[in-house]
């Protein structure tokens, strides 16, 4: 039998670790199309920007000597270090790994950080797993060049990584298995392209042209000249019976309304993102007190980023920082909660209702 309906099932993965082998090297080859899909979905650009945006919040805090070091860094010549690592955040959501050239003086003092293209970086680990260097190709498909750097020289951010796997996983895919967000986009953006075709068809009908000859030259001919005529808004003037036609149009309720599914997906996009609608500017049916613990839910995700960034720093280059929360809702909420609980009854006097009898004595209820 063919065409049975199978039940969903996934497949099991392997993890992408050390192998047994003196060296074993990983190289992100999706990193193309996956920063295609960020320049190409909005909302996904609306996505990764936010998390970038918000983990880097107002900016660090430090002490004097490193805040003096930190504000001469200027990455490829006009960064600053708080767009140096908004840039690295970004890089790491959407590929999964994010890398910069740490850049030293003679002396080996931190001078700057420069981002790397992730998608010409190797990361090269030995047999127990442990990354021994990093190496660059050229972009160039003409010539090969390959730059080795030391695991000391390159800021390294993975995103997510999982058991020994030796990189991070990509808010956009799994360099595995090619799943993850990219299927709730496809399905989104061809549902959208089918109501746009569909509102297309409202506006400017399918017309079924009856003609009385079968001549490919005269049908050819009364084409180009009805087509340029719907195009450009024109009449057209035809012989009276030579040509029949008929507006072909799709009877109401005669086909489903993507405009629900279209609205599920895009719910499920940002569920999925782990992003509230709110936080990209969505406005949503919802109340004040449920936008509040989606956002104080936000805000523990990004303070986990925060913190990731802070020990990277601390571990990798040397530097201590505290990156600040834009705006916490924490003690907002607090202050609600001793609002509701100081309305709250606190004698029996405050549930019951003194009235007056008829007779003017005063009763309780």
């Amino acid at each position: 039998m063919t065409n049975t309906v199978t039940d969903f099932s996934v497949a099991p993965v392997e993890t992408e670790a050390a192998n047994d082998q003196p060296e074993t090297e990983y190289m992100n080859t999706l990193w193309s199309q996956q920063y295609g899909y960020y320049k190409t979905i909005p909302e996904l650009r609306a996505v990764i920007d936010a998390k970038a945006r918000w983990t880097i919040g107002k900016g660090f805090e430090t002490d004097p000597q490193t805040k003096f070091i930190l504000d001469s860094i200027i990455g490829f010549g006009k960064d600053t270090f708080n767009t140096i690592l908004e840039n690295l955040i970004r890089t790491m959501n959407i590929g999964g790994d994010s890398f910069a050239e740490i850049i030293r003086d003679k002396d080996d003092n931190f001078v700057n950080l420069k981002p790397i293209d992730p998608g010409t970086i190797k990361i090269i680990v030995n047999r127990k797993g442990l990354i021994k260097r990093y190496e660059q190709t050229t972009k160039t498909k003409e010539t090969s060049i390959t730059t080795e750097f030391t695991k000391e020289s390159i800021f390294h951010l993975s995103r997510n990584r999982t058991a020994d796997e030796v990189h991070g996983i990509s808010l956009i895919d799994s360099s595995t298995t090619g799943l993850g967000l990219v299927d709730i986009i496809l399905a989104r953006n061809e549902a959208m392209a089918d109501m746009r075709q569909l509102m297309h068809r409202h506006v400017k009908p399918i017309i079924k042209w009856q003609l009385d000859t079968d001549d490919t030259k005269k049908i050819a001919e009364f084409k180009a000249k009805a087509d340029q005529a719907t195009n450009k808004g024109e009449n057209i003037f035809i012989p009276l019976g030579a040509v029949e036609h008929e507006v072909v149009s799709v009877p109401t309720n005669a086909t489903l309304n993507p405009l629900p599914w279209i609205q599920q997906l895009n719910q499920y996009f940002f569920q999925a993102a782990g992003v509230p609608q709110i936080i990209v500017g969505g406005s949503q049916e919802i109340t004040e007190a449920t936008a509040k613990i989606l956002y104080l839910a936000f805000q523990q995700t990004i303070e986990e980023d925060q913190l990731y960034i802070e020990e990277q720093l601390d571990i990798q280059v040397g530097l201590k920082i505290e990156l600040e929360f834009p705006a916490s809702l924490e003690n907002e909420l607090l202050s609600d909660q001793k609002k509701a609980e100081t309305t709250q009854a606190a004698t029996p006097e405050d549930t019951t209702v003194q009235g007056v009898e008829l007779n003017g004595s005063n009763t309780e209820v």
